[in-house]
């Protein structure tokens, strides 16, 4: 909590009285102490933290100290930045932290209570900067109290992956994720559509047409860009929107000087500048980013010519006309082009005595293309110390095609497994052979634009915040898809519609032919949504332990208008959320943390669009109680800080909206006729396992499934029960500058799914455990924290490290959905599994100046 200390005589007076007092309870203190047994001992306060430069390069032998009457108290930082000291109880002092190459800077009035500790990292200026007066209660501050993880920039940009950057580690700390060529993720149960991210208080929106995580292309927040990001796997408050899964927030970094970081490898690479007027006034930062996915996907069992490149170019300028206003714009153009011939095709599959294999020879080919253009202005206003005003709106265009025409030409059968043979590993004895012709032409064009204003007030201890949001969606959609199967030589006709009986070939067939599958819709519709929500909170005191409360409610209502068809009737939910955070006043810096509420999903158009392309404008909103116990445990392990988070969740979902999941495309039924449920248990901890570096160690249990029309409980698509992860860093102790960066991955398998108009009862099979390791190696020449002299080659630079990148280190095979083929004597149909990437290597480059 900040306090501007305004030194008034009733404030003077106030002091006295409360001074006098503290003295009279310090000797009824010191009478019980020498009287009584103490149960808990209490410490002394500690401040502690890292100091950072300009350049974000840790400053050693910072000077760090405060005066008292009987003496200065002093601490120094060491070489990773790191201080930490130890502060008076419940006596405001002013804290001064000074190093020869920089000007002093402090916080004055810092007061503190037993057993607290406050983290406080901050930068170091090349001029002096004195920072307002604060009052230190605890080591909780508002990420803590509110169940928000804190990601450093420096750690997403370092740990390495197929996909790397915020997802990457967002895929381990509270989402799930079997799939490296997607920045998709599910969090606690929920699909890819339940997830909200904002980037500078803006919402985000992923494309509508991509089925494969091969074609969505680049996430849109760009890491080089980063400041700042906090994630929520749960129980989120009322501020943020109607999804019932997670929150991704995410600030964007403010230039205090120029700057230039670049990035290459064999997947692409990127450019970020920065830099800010000599006013101060104006500031921006500018990044594009290419993607080029050859090497990954090259690297599957599915021979092809084939280039999935990506680009885009992204931009924050800022605008400060005074200390109180600050105009900001966020824009964004991405292209993403997805050209695929495949040629040929084996999978090996079956056990060890009968193993088998699927063969196919490929024609025809499949080009995607996605355009998104996205702008926002964001106006922040302080209109005095206890309210700021924002007012943010956006627009967000994209335009999408899917164009496909694939010939596969199939044979499955058993394996030649006799070593010496000229047909070794090839299908020696089909068990089917047949054709499939897979045509689509799919285009989608949206337009979705936003309104919002923001308020926010601290009335003492209280805080208040609102918002009001209007948005606008118009959709224009074409949908065209069908699919032939043809079978040892006869055409299978579509499984759902009413035909003659069909026993080919013992009679000849006289029905119609028709495609196995048949998808034509077109729809032009229009959704208005209005939106709102308000919360307070508050911090007090309960006995002698701090507690934090906080209780909101959102409010939403939209309208779906069908060009050509009935418009859907307007609908309306509230959605009550309230958090309650204790911090007992024990030895042990520890808090627990109950939070949840009535969280609803209003439907997005995804989620209006049946598995005929159909729009159902009357579909309802999805909505979940939600339930969130969590632990909270900061402690020191070696004489290094360490983070014990613990969370246990469970989810009560009603009007649930059915869907079958195809690699990273959902399909839904549209016709909210399920409930489900969804219980788990996080636990992660994070801290220096080696000193000087940050890792992570996670785990995660999960249950999830769906009651369709009273048939039973099955698992849902995102039923993944076991999940375990470590982001791990190193580096060699007698080479300092040789290190060494871990992304270890163990998934138990999700459900396989089942074949198209299939009844997914009958179809409860799972695929393998998905285990994957990711690991770089870098070789840093300079991180900034050595000067050199002026002609010096590295002088120009503030970092620069090359690399070496091994993804899926250990070569596992892992599926993420399966290709079902029908066996023609049997009638049995085969899942076959469709495998990710290979091992691959790639080098990396990166520089800034």
């Amino acid at each position: 909590m900040l306090v501007i200390a305004q030194p008034t005589i009733h404030i003077f007076l106030e002091h006295k009285i409360q001074t006098l007092l503290k003295t009279i309870n310090k000797v009824i203190t010191l009478a019980l102490f020498l009287c009584t047994t103490v149960l808990f001992a209490q410490k002394s306060p500690v401040l502690y933290g890292v100091l950072l430069d300009e350049r974000n390069v840790p400053i050693e032998g910072v000077n760090v100290y405060y005066d008292l009457p009987s003496g200065r108290v002093n601490a120094t930082t060491d070489r990773t930045g790191f201080y930490q000291i130890t502060i008076p109880v419940d006596t405001p002092v002013d804290v001064y932290f000074e190093h020869i190459s920089f000007k002093i800077s402090s916080i004055q009035n810092v007061q503190m209570g037993y057993n607290d500790t406050f983290e406080f990292n901050s930068f170091m200026l090349t001029g002096s900067e004195t920072l307002k007066g604060v009052v230190i209660t605890s080591n909780t501050g508002r990420r803590r109290v509110e169940g928000i993880t804190s990601i450093s920039p420096e750690t997403i940009r370092k740990i390495p992956g197929a996909n790397a950057g915020v997802e990457n580690i967002i895929k381990l700390l509270g989402g799930n994720s079997n799939n490296e060529l997607s920045t998709q993720y599910a969090v606690r149960g929920g699909n890819y559509d339940e997830n909200l991210v904002y980037v500078e208080d803006i919402e985000i929106y992923r494309p509508f047409l991509i089925r494969s995580g091969q074609q969505e292309g680049l996430s849109f927040t760009n890491t080089a860009m980063v400041e700042n990001v906090e994630f929520s796997a749960g129980g989120f408050q009322a501020r943020y929107g109607d999804k019932l899964s997670s929150v991704l927030d995410i600030t964007y970094r403010r230039p205090k000087e120029f700057g230039a970081e670049l990035e290459a490898s064999f997947l692409g690479g990127s450019l970020t500048l920065e830099s800010i007027s000599k006013n101060k006034k104006w500031s921006g930062i500018v990044g594009a980013r290419y993607r080029d996915n050859s090497l990954l996907v090259n690297s599957r069992e599915t021979e092809t010519n084939f280039r999935p490149t990506f680009a885009d170019i992204q931009t924050m300028v800022n605008f400060k006309p005074s200390d109180k206003w600050e105009l900001s714009f966020l824009g964004n153009i991405s292209q993403n082009k997805y050209y695929f011939e495949p040629l040929t095709r084996q999978t090996n599959f079956g056990t060890i005595d009968e193993p088998i294999a699927l063969q196919i020879f490929y024609e025809g080919e499949e080009r995607d293309e996605y355009e998104t253009y996205f702008g926002a202005f964001k106006s922040t206003y302080e209109v005095s110390e206890n309210f700021t005003f924002k007012v943010i709106g956006s627009i967000y265009h994209t335009q999408e095609q899917e164009h496909f025409d694939i010939l596969a030409q199939y044979a499955l059968g058993e394996v030649d497994t006799n070593i010496g043979s000229d047909t070794f590993g090839d299908i020696q004895s089909a068990r089917g052979v047949g054709s499939q012709l897979n045509h689509g032409r799919n285009d989608l064009d949206a337009l979705i634009i936003n309104a919002e204003v923001k308020g926010f007030h601290d009335i003492e201890k209280h805080r208040i915040e609102w918002g009001v949001k209007y948005t606008r969606e118009d959709i224009r959609d074409r949908l065209v898809e069908w699919e032939v199967i043809d079978s040892a030589g006869f055409s299978l006709p579509a499984p759902v519609i009413d035909r003659p009986i069909n026993d080919q070939p013992y009679n000849p067939y006289t029905g119609p032919l028709t495609p196995y599958q048949n998808v034509r819709a077109t729809n032009f519709a229009e959704v208005n949504r209005f939106s709102g929500y308000a919360q307070w909170s508050k911090r007090a005191k309960l006995g002698n332990s701090d507690i934090w409360m906080n209780a909101g409610v959102r409010a939403h209502q939209w309208q779906v208008n069908v060009e050509g068809g009935s418009s859907g009737k307007s609908q309306v939910t509230i959605s009550p959320r309230a958090q309650f955070t204790i911090k007992p006043n024990w030895n042990k810096d520890m808090l627990f943390r109950l939070s949840g509420g009535l969280y609803h999903q209003p439907p997005f158009y995804r989620e209006l669009r049946d598995s005929l392309g159909v729009v159902r404008p009357n579909v309802k909103a999805q909505q979940s109680i939600h339930i969130v116990l969590a632990n909270d445990y900061s402690f020191k392990l070696w004489e290094r800080p360490f983070k014990l988070v613990s969370e246990a969740y469970y989810k009560k979902l009603d009007n649930v909206n059915t869907y079958t999941l195809e690699n990273v495309r959902i399909r839904y039924r549209a016709n909210n006729d399920a409930v489900a449920y969804a219980y788990g248990l996080d636990v992660r901890m994070n801290g220096e396992f080696v000193p000087g570096t940050e890792s992570w160690v996670t785990f995660g249990y999960l249950k999830t499934e769906e009651n369709y029309r009273d048939r039973g409980y099955i698992a849902r698509p995102t039923d993944q029960r076991l999940k375990f992860g470590i982001l791990f860093q190193d580096y060699v102790p007698n080479i300092p500058s040789l290190k060494m960066y871990l992304n270890l991955v163990y998934n138990t398998g999700l459900p396989g799914g089942s074949p198209s108009y299939a009844d997914p009862y009958e179809f409860q099979s799972r695929l393998n455990d998905y285990r994957r390791a990711d690991a770089g190696f870098a070789y840093v020449f300079t991180d900034g924290s050595k000067v050199y002299d002026k002609g010096h080659w590295l002088a120009l630079f503030k970092e620069l490290s090359v690399g070496l990148e091994i993804f899926n280190l250990f070569d596992n095979q892992n599926a993420i959905t399966n290709t079902w083929v029908r066996d023609v004597y049997t009638k049995t149909q085969y899942g076959i599994p469709n495998f990710l990437t290979t091992r691959v290597f790639s080098i990396k480059l990166n520089a800034a100046i």
